[in-house]
């Protein structure tokens, strides 16, 4: 990579954090980008005419502040600051005339609304004080981890009340199993395209995180085996059912090869299962193929509604006081509000119900996007909340989704989900909340005649001077 800084003397500012600040500002400015490999500290040194110890200093202070990471053996590194990409192209705010399609969402239908008000009702005529009064057990009350223990069992996983705990969401859940078991410069394995939410937890945590290939089942067991033979990986994070961005499914040979794999090497394996209710078929689970290195994460915002914000965290035995530690220290407990909710519907059957409205509405939305975008579907399943798509030639994913923009189409590019320098490229459309399907057919329609334009001559931005199918 030919960077060449130049730093400017500031009065009282020693070398060394002007060497910092250049490189946090080139970062933010994407002059460094992702995953770029930066100098050794011996040529920056010679280049800058200062010396080792300083071009130590600042790369050691960027690495905290989680703008580079060092790798023994490979060299310094530039982080992904894929928290910061996503909240670009990802909408958090009211879109008003835009069809936001750029995050995945439970569908949100009038029985939804129906089921809401009617538990809401519930709780306002009975007893609140079982659930509004306590603030222990810190993993939860303890109905509630009955119900998840019965939920769990319908997702192939058999787990004591003792193992399970309940969290505000699956992120809240991954961030506790990760923060359980690895510490600042382990190496964690992925898919190569990932949920951001795990990228964003290599800044925050400092381990390192790297992306393995993949195909329709996810990740490949050969690179697995490879990764882990080649030494230093504490754990592998990974989304085997409808993996965000790409849809895919791993099949029950390819969980256990997975699971023998890890248990050889010892390396521990958290799935991110929120996506699981939504498929029938039943599939088997880390947690139960690894019961003393697995752990399990699920919640409801996917399957059942987003704003319920409530999941379940099964973890090994040996990890039950110390995950109840991290949870006490960053959130004492999940909200016991929501949690009652959750267990409400569980009980009666709303849960389950929700689940199969939702796989009724991926069904028939999924069948649009295969009628209208065809071709240009790179990977789905029948049963998923979003779509990935091939990038349409001489296009690049800014250009594509800024045109969108202006047509008030939302999307998002790779960018939030690349784990590493090798991941393929693409653009995610994503196909739930309170969106009928004459707005997504019209907004699937208006994507679908982007992608057969070239893009325009004046937007020199857009244009990617590459042949026609050199991405996959």
């Amino acid at each position: 990579m030919d960077w060449r800084p130049g730093l400017t003397k500031r009065k009282g500012v020693t070398k060394h954090r002007l060497l910092t600040e250049r490189i946090i500002a080139d970062i933010d400015a994407e002059v460094l980008p992702a995953h770029a490999r930066m100098p050794t500290h011996r040529d920056l040194a010679r280049q800058l005419g200062v010396s080792v110890q300083t071009v130590s200093l600042s790369y050691k202070e960027a690495e905290r502040r989680g703008y580079l990471r060092g790798e023994v053996g490979r060299g310094t590194f530039v982080r992904s600051r894929v928290t910061e990409k996503a909240d670009r192209f990802m909408l958090d705010r009211d879109p008003g005339e835009t069809v936001d399609l750029s995050i995945i969402r439970a569908v949100y239908t009038e029985a939804h609304e129906d089921a809401s008000r009617a538990v809401l009702r519930r709780l306002a005529q009975g007893d609140a004080s079982a659930f509004m009064r306590p603030c222990r057990p810190i993993a939860g009350l303890e109905r509630h981890r009955a119900a998840a223990r019965e939920w769990l069992k319908a997702l192939g996983v058999e787990a004591s009340t003792d193992r399970i705990l309940i969290t505000n969401g699956a992120a809240h859940g991954l961030f506790l199993a990760v923060a359980a078991i690895v510490r600042p410069g382990e190496i964690v394995l992925t898919e190569s395209l990932t949920d951001h939410g795990i990228i964003g937890l290599s800044n925050v945590l400092g381990f390192t995180l790297r992306g393995l290939p993949t195909d329709r089942e996810g990740i490949l067991v050969e690179a697995f085996e490879e990764a882990c033979a080649a030494g230093g990986v504490t754990a592998l994070v990974l989304i085997p059912t409808l993996g965000n961005p790409t849809s895919h499914v791993m099949g029950a040979e390819r969980r256990r090869a997975i699971a023998e794999v890890a248990r050889r090497y010892g390396v521990y394996v958290v799935e991110d299962e929120v996506y699981k209710p939504l498929v029938e078929t039943p599939l088997p689970s880390f947690a139960d193929l690894l019961p003393e290195l697995g752990f399990f994460v699920t919640s409801f915002t996917k399957s059942v509604l987003t704003g319920l914000r409530v999941g379940y965290l099964v973890v090994p035995p040996q990890y039950t006081i110390r995950a109840a530690s991290i949870m006490r220290v960053t959130s004492w407990s999940a909200t016991n509000l929501p949690a009652e909710l959750a267990t409400l519907w569980v009980e009666d059957g709303t849960a389950e119900r929700l689940v199969a409205l939702q796989r009724k509405e991926a069904r028939a939305r999924q069948a649009m996007v295969a009628e209208i975008l065809k071709d240009h579907v790179a990977q789905t399943h029948p049963l998923s909340l979003c779509a990935w798509l091939k990038m349409p030639p001489r296009w690049t994913e800014d250009g594509l989704v800024r045109m969108l923009a202006q047509k008030n189409i939302a999307v998002t590019p790779s960018d939030p989900f690349k784990s590493g320098p090798d991941s393929p490229g693409g653009i995610r459309i994503c196909l739930g909340g309170h969106l009928s399907h004459a707005t997504l057919g019209r907004s699937l329609q208006t994507i679908a005649e982007t992608f057969e334009q070239l893009p325009p001559v004046f937007d020199a931005g857009t244009i990617a001077y590459f042949d026609a199918g050199t991405i996959a």
